[in-house]
């Protein structure tokens, strides 16, 4: 079940939150916003760009598997992505590419040649180098939309996670990776999660896109959300949460969150008493 949240300040523009009870109501509702946003997608471009994350997001798109999905949805237009990898062999136990093929990928008729995962076999910079170049020649058949703000792709949907320090895809806290501007895919050899070298979209590419979703769950995300949502300015860091940077350029950006990562937020709203929004 959805719940009306609330809420002491308005979300932020072309920005919508969502709070739900438990994983299984998020994980049907996540459900529904993809098969819409991929139907609306396939109707006006005639292909369906979607790229994910690892994590547990995986986990939340199983009911894409069952129906009604798995029947009615037109899978042979789904080009999937990946907006962060790490520098991992495709078997490896932390590959988001491994996580995703036996989660999703397995069990629903997507064509394999629209699958594009990152280059295993390449130092993390050259599979960088590697997946921008793809990237490129996909905007320029326009398989991938194009922004018209700033010529960065466009894809339909970016699927996000969050990390408790409000990380998203592999940009992390005062990391020179935020600061890039003209790259569409950059590498990081020092994550301060492991393993260390990962490739990763850039802020222009995530915020260019149609549609994000950033998805959290668990009370260990709700300080980072707190400030990547609100516009509290607590604390000298309270500013440079990256998941707080994701601010769609022309697009809509949702919140998929459950109770405990929304606490933060929720007792805020207790605090000023019930005014909805």
């Amino acid at each position: 079940m959805e719940m009306e949240m609330a809420t002491p300040y308005e979300p932020k523009k072309n920005s919508e939150i969502r709070i739900f009870e438990s994983t299984d109501d998020m994980a049907t509702d996540l459900a529904e916003y993809i098969s819409q946003v991929s139907e609306i997608s396939v109707k006006e471009r005639g292909y369906f760009a979607i790229a994910l994350s690892g994590g547990y997001l995986v986990n939340l798109m199983r009911k894409l598997c069952e129906a009604p999905y798995s029947k009615t949805l037109d899978w042979s237009k789904w080009y999937v992505f990946w907006a962060d990898e790490r520098a991992v062999a495709k078997t490896h136990v932390e590959s988001n590419y491994k996580l995703t093929k036996e989660g999703f990928l397995s069990k629903v008729p997507i064509l394999n040649g629209h699958v594009y995962s990152i280059n295993d076999n390449a130092t993390v910079e050259d599979a960088a180098t590697d997946y921008e170049f793809v990237i490129r020649q996909l905007v320029k058949i326009r398989t991938i939309g194009v922004s018209e703000s700033n010529d960065c792709p466009k894809f339909d949907l970016i699927l996000l996670g969050i990390g408790s320090d409000g990380h998203v895809a592999s940009l992390f806290p005062k990391h020179p990776a935020l600061e890039l501007k003209d790259d569409w895919v950059t590498y990081i050899t020092d994550s301060p999660e492991p393993p260390p070298e990962r490739i990763t979209f850039t802020l222009p590419v995530i915020n260019s896109a149609s549609n994000i979703a950033i998805v959290a769950t668990g009370e260990d995300k709700a300080k980072a959300l707190h400030f990547a949502i609100t516009d509290s300015c607590e604390g000298p860091d309270a500013l440079l949460i990256p998941a707080r940077m994701v601010q769609p350029t022309d697009g809509k950006l949702v919140w998929f969150l459950d109770e405990a990562a929304a606490s933060s937020l929720m007792a805020k709203s207790n605090d000023f008493g019930h005014q909805g929004f």
